[in-house]
């Protein structure tokens, strides 16, 4: 069984945004093993750097990359798919031995380049701007899609 992580920096704050996190997290544990890790949004940040922040949660966000993991941050300048598309390629990403696939979804700032530097790859989920809040619900969303695109469910309407 495939083995999705999703690595956040900070945390979802509305009700609405949870209870759907929730649903589609309980749904992708019937195609996937799934876990989530929340890194805390780094505190009395106001003398700090741009830069220095993407640092600093960067260092958070490798600390829970373990090895072997196949890294895919969510990035705005990443690689665009359609629905059918991120599926097959998930499912490439699975018959080619990355069992093991951890997803980041970045702070405010985007990534450091040590983060860019262990990612093996970048994919754009749109070409808007969503909150870091908002992007974790549509990304999950599009990856319990993406297991029902693979098992010719009929979630998906192609």
């Amino acid at each position: 069984m495939m083995k999705i992580k999703l690595i956040c920096v900070g945390k979802t704050n509305f009700n609405f945004l949870k209870s759907g996190e929730e649903e589609y997290s309980k749904r992708l544990t019937h195609y996937c093993s799934y876990a989530r890790i929340d890194i805390p949004e780094l505190k009395q940040v106001k003398s700090f750097s741009q830069e220095e922040i993407k640092l600093r949660e960067g260092e958070l966000i490798l600390s829970k990359i373990q090895s072997g993991e196949y890294v895919i941050l969510l990035d705005d300048k990443g690689k665009s798919f359609n629905s059918i598309a991120f599926a097959n390629h998930l499912e490439k990403k699975a018959l080619h031995g990355s069992s093991a696939i951890t997803f980041v979804i970045g702070g405010a700032y985007g990534f450091s380049h040590a983060v860019y530097a262990k990612a093996d790859e970048q994919i754009s989920l749109s070409e808007m701007t969503f909150s870091h809040q908002i992007i974790r619900l549509i990304f999950l969303e599009q990856l319990y899609r993406a297991f029902t695109i693979i098992k010719g469910e009929k979630y998906h309407h192609a």
